[in-house]
């Protein structure tokens, strides 16, 4: 069930990256500016917005920190990781 969710987030994202987020997490803004900073769109679900939805996420992908970072721009959602993993993905 958790990995399908994500597969439905990233369906009905029509961006470049799907984002989970938290609300007071500098990483998560930081990714945001790299991302607008880099004329990328995302789409963002904020963990403290959509209760149990940070459960689902780590059981699919298994990373326990935010944010969670998926590139949307292939065929199939790629999971990249975090802020430290994104920021070298896109170099």
């Amino acid at each position: 069930m958790s990995a399908e969710l994500v597969y439905v987030h990233a369906e009905q994202a029509d961006t470049d990256f799907l984002i989970y987020t938290g609300n007071f997490c500098g990483y998560c803004t930081a990714l945001k500016r790299l991302l607008n900073g880099n004329n990328l769109s995302y789409t963002e679900y904020n963990f403290d917005e959509h209760i149990g939805l940070r459960k689902q996420v780590v059981a699919a992908t298994g990373h326990r920190t935010v944010p969670v970072v998926f590139d949307l721009r292939e065929d199939v959602p790629r999971f990249i990781g975090g802020f430290d993993e994104t920021n070298r993905y896109l170099k």
